[in-house]
């Protein structure tokens, strides 16, 4: 008899525009500042899931002592 098991990889795929996404969004709420290092982003992202967030950002260039600023780049005014 076998038994056929289910690797426990997380679900969510973590590509650079989603973290980019979610760093704006935690920004846009004051829960974070963009002057703070992308590390800070653990807080908000279930740790099995961080290691995935991890290497993306690894493959993307950019460091966990970078800042958040870095990450998610310039923002767009509508009403300048």
């Amino acid at each position: 008899m076998s038994i056929n098991t289910v690797p426990s990889t997380p679900t969510i795929q973590y590509s650079i525009n989603v973290i980019q996404d979610e760093a704006r969004h935690l920004v846009e709420r004051g829960i974070i500042s963009r002057q703070q290092p992308i590390y800070v982003l653990c807080q908000y992202i279930p740790a099995r899931e961080w290691v995935c967030v991890e290497c993306e950002l690894e493959r993307c260039d950019f460091l966990l002592r970078d800042r958040i600023a870095d990450l998610i780049g310039s923002e767009e005014w509508d009403n300048d």
